[in-house]
């Protein structure tokens, strides 16, 4: 028994329950926000294997996952569409003070994580600010650690076929596990909160939310293990003893989330 695991998890665990039952959506952003640095702080050191990215533009970029907290949703969102010419300005004009000794590659990079950190973070927080917001972020970790143990504990016994070299101890076995464990988590949730909390969550909304999100984490799962792949590296870091580092507990909740707050505003 993998006890280091274990403890990693139970720590983990309490976190999230602490996340979740902070009202203050302002101390919530400051949280996802510590994450979003950890993260980057993660994600920068893999990368810089391969390239040399503008680091305090990247530690810069994760104070987006705070103004949700400051501003709504609506405004935010408008204001996205100048996100990207913005970062690019800041980007090519780092380039032309540093007489172009940051490259494409470097620029490229530091954009990829500019992207898949902080940007798809923030998304959790302007789901943390929505109605019943507390509530619907549980329906991501459902989603994304559920798939996990899952496809980790069926995979691990009874896994035979392989499903990608880009993460060789994943089987389809585990993968299909996952998706199912985490879709009837997610219902048996739903069905503690409409019989004990008056809630009115549709069954067959929450079914197939579950089996797309579940799908959706699992590619944030390959994408991370795709740049480990590209970098050479077994985990991110080791700051989570048997779990590796924060990005690498967090991958797939980092897919998740943008696509649960579409379905979030949808339904």
């Amino acid at each position: 028994m993998d006890f280091k695991r274990i403890t990693s998890g139970f720590i983990v665990g309490l976190a999230l329950i602490v996340l979740l039952l902070i009202q203050n959506n302002i101390i919530t952003g400051l949280m996802f926000t510590l994450i979003a640095i950890v993260a980057m702080h993660e994600y920068l050191g893999a990368i810089s294997k391969v390239c040399k990215p503008i680091k305090w533009i990247s530690y810069l970029s994760c104070a987006l996952v705070l103004l949700p907290s400051f501003i709504s949703s609506q405004q935010l969102t408008g204001s996205l569409i100048y996100a990207i010419p913005i970062i690019l300005l800041i980007l090519f004009a780092n380039v032309i003070a540093t007489d172009m000794k940051t490259s494409f590659k470097d620029m490229a990079y530091t954009l990829l994580g500019i992207c898949y950190v902080p940007t798809f973070i923030m998304f959790l927080t302007m789901i943390d600010k929505m109605q019943n917001g507390k509530i619907l972020l549980g329906y991501i970790f459902i989603a994304s650690w559920g798939t996990d143990v899952f496809a980790y504990c069926i995979g691990k016994r009874f896994g035979k076929h392989k499903f990608s070299k880009v993460s060789p101890k994943k089987s389809i076995e585990g993968c299909i596990a996952g998706t199912i464990g985490a879709t009837v988590l997610a219902l048996i949730y739903t069905f503690v909160l409409n019989n004990n909390f008056s809630f009115e969550y549709s069954y067959f909304v929450v079914g197939i939310s579950g089996i797309v999100l579940s799908l959706i984490g699992q590619i944030g799962d390959f994408s991370a293990s795709c740049i480990k792949r590209y970098v050479d590296i077994k985990d991110y870091s080791n700051l989570l003893p048997g779990h590796g580092g924060m990005l690498d507990r967090i991958d797939s909740v980092l897919f998740i989330a943008p696509f649960a707050y579409m379905l979030f505003t949808l339904i």
